[in-house]
């Protein structure tokens, strides 16, 4: 029989195939000073998958939880579970952050994805170099564009690496709901495809032994005097493509990009009639109306393009009978006079053509919306008593009105 001081062999086996810097550890400094050397041996050798079990382990130790994990978080006294909860966010924070430092973003998205902390992994996408194999891409892809850790990045890679076409199907189908994240993405493919226009235009220019045009002439001043560019059905893009951009192209803020989109209508309204498709009132004639549409928002022929879109609104009375979709102009009419700050206009113009039209079926502002923006809080109260509709008409007056202090 074993004397009971002497000690057993087994655990000296273990240790000495094991883990003998975690046994000297404890043996010296006690279980602290072992889950401190375990930490820091998982991250310097780049295990950060255990490295986060580590974590754990030492939070529990610290909290005065039972080491090994028993049934659910959610069933530990609330006090505990807040204290666990704020050690297992910022460990999921810390392995993520060493995922994302050796590059493996994808991988650091799963844990800032859990903690609900984009940011870092939207940064490093910023900063990401395009991987040479094709999937790495579509993997970078699937986090940035898809799962919307950076759509735009991510709609990059797409339009550089697919092509519009794949771009624009992705934009249809999966495109951010942000309005400003989806007008930034229509903003890429308005450059990519003038920048694509431009290329080919200067090539047939060459091909036909024609002079070229100085360098940085916009597509507008590329195209001009050469109707040969166009006979016989010419066209130097996807036409499909190039109206579905111009389209699109309303959404956009950017100067610079709406001057671009303006360049693309100039090219669009010199194809040939066979090329051009017929689209919903008010752009029936696409690159027309958009030409129009666009030139106002930076600024040229202003007046002329109000008046052109105020004449395709129809009668009220027509639009009642026709239904929701007939008042779409009128809506397109709202939308222009409200980026051209004309907001009184949008108002008048809302009042006698969208009152009856529901909310979620407006691609404008509501009346309600306008008048508030417009400061036009009187004109809401009159609209709310003419709608039988109290709360706008309280929400009217008691903005409108002195408030008395809280």
């Amino acid at each position: 029989m074993r004397d009971a001081k002497t000690p057993d062999a087994r655990p000296t086996a273990v240790a000495e195939t094991g883990f003998p810097g975690l046994d000297e550890s404890l043996e010296t400094g006690g279980p602290a000073e072992a889950l401190d050397r375990l930490v820091a041996d998982l991250d310097a050798a780049g295990n950060y998958r255990l490295l986060l079990d580590a974590l754990l382990l030492k939070a529990r130790f610290e909290l005065g939880l039972p080491l090994i994990q028993v049934g659910r978080y959610a069933d530990l006294p609330e006090a505990d579970r807040l204290r666990f909860e704020e050690r297992y966010i910022d460990a999921l924070r810390r392995v993520g952050s060493r995922f994302l430092e050796s590059g493996d973003v994808p991988t650091a998205w799963a844990y800032f994805q859990a903690i609900g902390e984009p940011g870092p992994v939207t940064r490093a996408l910023e900063d990401c170099e395009t991987p040479e194999e094709p999937d790495k891409v579509g993997v970078l892809i699937d986090v940035a564009f898809h799962q919307g850790a950076n759509p735009v990045r991510g709609f990059e890679w797409i339009l550089r690496h697919y092509g519009p076409c794949s771009a624009i199907t992705s934009l249809e189908q999966m495109g951010p709901s942000d309005p400003a994240v989806r007008a930034a993405c229509v903003g890429r493919l308005v450059r990519h495809l003038h920048e694509q226009l431009v290329e080919n235009i200067r090539a047939d220019v060459v091909r036909r032994g024609q002079p070229q045009s100085p360098a940085g002439a916009s597509l507008a001043e590329l195209i001009a005097g050469r109707d040969w560019l166009f006979t016989d059905d010419a066209y130097h893009t996807d036409v499909s493509h190039l109206t579905t951009v111009v389209r699109w192209s309303v959404l956009e803020t950017d100067p610079e990009i709406l001057g671009l989109a303006v360049d693309l209508t100039e090219y669009g309204r010199r194809l040939s009639d066979r090329l051009q498709y017929d689209s919903a009132p008010p752009f029936d004639r696409t690159f027309e109306d958009h030409h129009i549409y666009l030139k106002a928002l930076i600024g040229r022929d202003v007046d002329e393009a109000v008046a052109h879109f105020r004449g395709k609104v129809a009668d009220p009375g027509a639009m009642d009978e026709e239904g929701p979709e007939s008042t779409l102009p009128a809506q397109v009419l709202v939308n222009l006079l409200m980026r051209l700050d004309r907001r009184d206009e949008a108002v008048e113009v809302a009042t006698k053509h969208l009152l009856n039209v529901p909310d979620a079926m407006l691609a404008c502002p509501p009346v309600a919306e306008l008048c508030q923006r417009a400061g036009r809080l009187d004109r809401l109260a009159e609209l709310a008593v003419q709608l039988n509709h109290p709360v706008h008409y309280l929400a009217a007056r008691l903005q409108s009105g002195p408030r008395t202090p809280d």
